[in-house]
């Protein structure tokens, strides 16, 4: 990084020593061809004969007049003649030199104007300016990489929509189903008809399970985080969580182990941290082995209280890690929205964490997979 800026401070330099003695050089030769001129003008002026032939022929004067006129009006005002000539002189020169001294503010303008092309042309400027040129290309390059990383995430969620929308008919068409038997057979066996009330529960319950993850979808773009920081006991929030996921881990005989010291509190918004512990412990649940441990963490680190989640299970690719914490994504694209939701968990849990001048990360190997969450005390 140091060898980057010291390499655009040299070229900085570069450009200032060249702009320098260019000035100088121009200055110098205007100077010289003023005094020349003067000199050539008032001393050696040789153009009378010249001024007299043009009056004679142009306006077809006497020798004697087309002379008086001459001296009247050059020869006795020499000095403004000389000036005059010294002035359109130094006009050009001036015009000359600005145009020469402003052709890298054009340059950079033009560069400038090609950020808001959509083209996969580089922008290139002269050698003086490669840190300008430099610096363009990288903003250039930052501006298409978040316009396809908004438009990826756009992708992303317009497909979950799609894919929500096709699910919510299952659960639909089952409910409507069963209604319909039930309501065609009053007569029906009352374990019949106990069995069928029992589906159309578990699919309404699905039904409203992925409606609320239609407004989640909504909700995350328009919320604004509003953090309500109070005395949070640790120990308890994590328990009394593991608890609430009791009936998730009995059918895979999984379990949460919390390993909290007695007392440790942390400063926060205690229900958009439960959120946060929540997303990150039902990630970890769907994602662990049969028969395996959760195990939750705590600790007091320096200044910040840190919290883990870590689960056995299948390692996530490391391609995969960078982007885990993004909008609408989904660990596994494929999977079934009967367990996988809009792919906001993680994402939210990263904006309450960022809001609480926390960071929040994962890492994953072949044994376990464990998120990290470091929080200021």
């Amino acid at each position: 990084m140091k060898s980057k800026r010291d390499k655009r401070r040299n070229d900085y330099t570069k450009l200032k020593r060249k702009v320098f003695f260019r000035m100088l050089l121009i200055v110098f030769v205007t100077a010289a061809t003023v005094i020349l001129l003067r000199f050539t003008i008032q001393e050696r002026f040789s153009f009378g004969d010249t001024i007299v032939r043009f009056l004679m022929n142009t306006f077809h004067l006497r020798e004697n007049v087309a002379l008086l006129i001459y001296r009247l009006i050059f020869y006795r005002n020499i000095e403004t003649v000389t000036l005059i000539v010294i002035f359109v002189f130094l006009v050009i020169s001036l015009k000359f030199s600005i145009s020469w001294f402003t052709k890298y503010f054009d340059e950079v303008s033009a560069g400038m104007n090609k950020l808001a092309e959509e083209s996969d042309d580089k922008i290139t400027l002269s050698p003086e300016l490669d840190f300008m040129e430099n610096k363009l290309n990288q903003i250039k390059n930052n501006l298409e990489k978040q316009k396809k990383a908004a438009l990826d995430a756009e992708q992303r969620k317009n497909d979950l929509v799609v894919y929500l929308a096709h699910d919510i008919k299952t659960p639909l068409t089952s409910v409507i189903g069963y209604l319909s038997l039930l309501d065609e057979a009053p007569d029906m066996p009352p374990e019949q008809k106990a069995k069928y009330v029992g589906i159309t529960l578990e699919k309404a319950y699905r039904l409203e399970q992925l409606i609320n993850e239609f407004f989640e979808i909504t909700r995350f773009n328009l919320q604004t985080i509003v953090l309500n920081k109070e005395k949070i006991n640790l120990l308890f929030m994590l328990q009394q969580m593991a608890d609430e996921f009791y009936p998730m881990l009995t059918p895979q005989e999984k379990q949460v182990s919390v390993n909290v010291p007695d007392g440790l509190t942390l400063w926060g918004d205690a229900d958009k941290l439960a959120r946060v512990f929540n997303n990150i412990l039902k990630n970890a649940i769907a994602y662990s082995y049969e028969n395996s441990v959760i195990d939750i963490s705590a600790k007091q680190q320096d200044k910040n209280i840190v919290i883990t989640f870590t689960n056995q299970g299948n390692s996530i690719p490391k391609a995969k890690l960078e982007t885990i914490f993004e909008k609408f994504y989904r660990l596994d694209s494929a999977r079934s929205t009967n367990t996988g939701g809009a792919g906001l968990g993680l994402a939210i849990a990263q904006e309450i964490v960022t809001a609480h001048d926390g960071t929040i990360f994962v890492e994953s190997n072949t044994e376990n997979t464990k998120f990290t969450v470091k929080l200021p005390s």
